[in-house]
């Protein structure tokens, strides 16, 4: 390497030292920094190197000079502090929509953002195995072609997908295209959700962006956008139940007060709530009716029961009634074989 270009690269070696090696118990002494830049064909002097540190420090990097020991210099502050990089790995690690393969890729270049010795404790963190994880490969491009179509102000068209007995995902509509119009990506449920308008249905539909597949985007400008204005975000997410659509209600519950903390996660702090005994509470709110939404009632057993309106309650009791159908013979069913 030409002396004069390796001086100049000189403080950009100096810079990757401190973010990649050093932080508050491991900082870096002059003699290693020009130890380190001899590694890669440069040579320093001493004084060079007090003058690139100041440089560095008027940058904005801030590098601090320790006098105890052990003696030198470490990069006190970065753009992610250590708890909040452990934060995101753990968001990542919880996303079933992200791959196993991208959920490590992402990690590793989350932990290109700390020191070295720091990127060992969230390493130490990463348990990616068998925790549900999406097979979708594309779902980070998928992700990217909705909001470009979005920001384009387009309709988008692909094959949506279901699993099959034999694990794998086969297209709905017997490999049919979707055209609808993209307007919001939400996450819940541990999903990620494209919120859109079906213009031949004239409402609006919600399905998982890892089931999509084959997204591209079209000419047509998006419609909708009336719908879509009208829908309250924060509420869809509190009356709807595994993002699953339904004939949007206003209910009335009775449960139990042990349940208070729960109906307030499900329905918000703002939820209509009050006290009808002393074992018992009322709560009054809209719900998207679904079988998503019996199934979570009947998660609670004898504890919590619809009061009105009577034709929810006699939907809940049929969709019971067919549960139990499926056990009036339990004396005839097969024995579990090894």
């Amino acid at each position: 390497m030409p002396k004069s270009y390796g001086q100049k690269l000189k403080i950009l070696y100096i810079a990757r030292l401190l973010t990649e090696h050093t932080d508050e118990e491991h900082p870096v002494s002059t003699a290693e920094i020009i130890s380190y830049l001899e590694t890669q064909g440069i040579h320093a002097e001493r004084k060079s190197i007090y003058d690139d540190i100041h440089a560095l420090q008027n940058f904005g990097l801030d590098i601090i000079a320790t006098r105890e020991t052990p003696k030198g210099y470490y990069l006190a502050s970065r753009e992610f502090e250590l708890a909040e990089l452990k934060l995101l790995v753990d968001a990542v690690q919880a996303s079933k929509f992200v791959t196993e393969k991208k959920t490590r890729a992402l990690i590793a270049k989350l932990e290109t953002l700390t020191s070295h010795t720091n990127a060992r404790q969230l390493h130490r963190q990463v348990v990616v195995a068998q925790r549900g994880k999406s097979i979708n490969e594309q779902i980070y491009y998928s992700v990217d072609t909705i909001y470009a179509a979005m920001a384009s102000d387009r309709m988008i068209r692909f094959l949506y997908c279901e699993w099959s007995a034999d694990k794998q995902l086969v297209p709905r509509r017997s490999g049919a295209f979707y055209e609808i119009s993209p307007w919001l990506l939400t996450w819940e449920d541990e999903n990620y959700y494209l919120i859109a308008y079906d213009h031949l249905a004239a409402i609006l539909k919600y399905y998982r962006v890892d089931k999509m597949l084959s997204i591209s985007i079209c000419e047509q400008f998006r419609m909708g956008s009336d719908v879509f204005e009208t829908l309250d975000i924060a509420g869809f997410a509190k009356k709807t139940f595994g993002m699953f659509a339904g004939d949007e209600t206003m209910v009335t519950l009775r449960c139990d007060r042990s349940l208070a903390g729960v109906m307030i996660d499900r329905f918000g702090t703002d939820v209509a709530m009050r006290p009808v005994s002393d074992t018992e509470l009322q709560i009054h709110t809209s719900v998207a009716v679904s079988p998503q939404f019996f199934g979570w009632l009947a998660g609670f057993g004898n504890r919590i029961r619809i009061i009105s309106p009577a034709w929810i309650c006699e939907r809940y009791h049929q969709y019971l009634q067919d549960i139990l159908s499926l056990y009036d013979n339990c004396d005839d069913s097969e024995e579990d074989t090894p």
